[in-house]
């Protein structure tokens, strides 16, 4: 079913609910911890034994019992006999007596009696006899058992982003394995006979495809697993057949092309066969003329997004990118926002929420964030948004903007 304009301008909030209320979250899978990076995990890890597994050595240096050290210092040295060596890794026990120290290495495990290492540096290093220039108290440069994880202990939370300290701790805790969301699988295509691929040079009145390339990344930036289609034609049963063809392996569906006027009004008529799919325009700027529907046995949310790649940018921005973060599992799926003070006076079409490109900066006498607008409010303007580190978003009721005032700003960096 297809509707144009059928609840004349919607709000952006409005439409963004609508979205959202797609969003169906995949059941958890278990992956490997070299997998699992940039997904949010799935389950509690707990520990099930302690992190360090034994007392060790936290610096290269001579294991000693501290209180031989009693009053030792540059000008009162001690001298200890050297009764061993003990290599990271070794497994054969040893026994320090009262007045002998045992030389090891950073990571390798204490010997019994020994509560503490005397750094190589604060020693004259001899393997046989080492003379000691300082004391140390119990527990100096010692990795205690224990310290950084006890059994029992949650590793890491359900919920939590698995980066590369977590990747790291799950390794470390003899996890192989994690239960995680699902990236979601998101095809981009593009629709338009002017368009033509990258590789090969535009002919008169052509122009590169910059949509599923820029939409692609856009994608996975956001946490997903996306698939680059490309070109499809506008062709009413090719169109048909791409977008079919992609509806039974994907989570969410991106089209970008022509959604306006009379060409855009076949592309709604052709995936309307599909499923519903809803051309009302949204009350923002750039990208007020979008579309979104379900469409398929399993009801994919489908964008239409405008062939204007500022335009296609920020709807994605704005729309699909809460979609693919809140089917990750996340529970605030929106950019951090902040308030920045303007550098540069913008103004802002009457009705509509505008979304400008900015360049964030922070005042290092004072902390406050400042915010330089970037192009002017052509949504042509692509370099204007590869310099942009920030959107600005006007409320529906401003029009302008003077210097020193402040707005609101979206941070764009990856991930945020």
């Amino acid at each position: 079913m297809t509707r144009e304009g059928s609840r004349g301008v919607r709000s952006v909030d409005e439409q963004l609910a609508r979205v959202l209320d797609t969003a169906v979250r995949p059941a958890p899978v278990r992956v490997a911890i070299a997998d699992a990076q940039g997904m949010l995990c799935a389950e509690e890890v707990m520990a099930q034994r302690a992190l360090p597994g034994f007392d060790q050595a936290a610096v290269d240096g001579y294991a000693v019992r501290s209180v031989d050290l009693s009053g030792a210092g540059p000008n009162n040295p001690v001298v200890l006999p050297v009764v061993g060596e003990i290599a990271a890794g070794s497994r054969q026990p040893h026994r320090l007596q009262p007045g002998q120290a045992v030389r090891l290495v950073t990571g390798a495990p204490l010997p019994t009696l020994a509560d503490a290492v005397v750094p190589t540096a604060d020693t004259d290093g001899h393997p046989a006899q080492v003379t000691i220039y300082r004391a140390v108290p119990s527990a100096a440069f010692v990795r205690r058992i224990g310290e950084d994880v006890q059994p029992g202990d949650i590793a890491v939370r359900r919920g939590s982003v698995i980066a590369a300290a977590q990747v790291g701790l799950l390794a470390a805790v003899g996890r192989e394995r994690v239960l995680v969301h699902p990236r979601p699988r998101v095809a981009v295509l593009s629709v338009g006979d002017e368009l033509v691929d990258v590789a090969r040079d535009p002919g008169a009145g052509q122009v590169y495809d910059v949509n599923s390339y820029a939409l692609a990344a856009a994608a996975r930036d956001s946490g997903a697993d996306a698939v680059r289609v490309g070109l499809v034609p506008r062709e009413p049963a090719r169109l048909r057949a791409a977008v079919e063809d992609h509806l039974s392996n994907s989570e969410i569906l991106v089209i970008s092309g022509g959604i306006g006027g009379a060409a855009g009004q076949q592309i709604l008529d052709t995936l309307s066969d599909l499923g519903e799919v809803d051309g009302s325009r949204v009350a923002m700027h750039p990208g007020s003329v979008q579309g979104f529907g379900r469409l398929g046995r399993h009801k994919v949310p489908t964008f239409l997004l405008p062939a204007n790649p500022v335009s296609a940018l920020v709807l994605f921005e704005v729309l699909v990118r809460p979609l693919i973060r809140t089917t990750l599992g996340r529970n605030d799926p929106r950019r951090r926002r902040i308030a920045a003070r303007l550098l540069s006076p913008v103004n802002s079409i009457p009705g509509r929420r505008g979304y400008l490109r900015g360049r964030l900066l922070r005042e290092e006498a004072t902390g406050e964030y400042l915010v330089q607008p970037l192009g002017s409010s052509g949504t042509q303007l692509l370099t204007a948004l590869a310099e942009a580190n920030c959107l600005i978003e006007l409320a529906e009721h401003i029009t302008e903007v003077t210097v020193g005032e402040q707005v609101t700003v979206a941070f764009l960096a990856p991930r945020s």
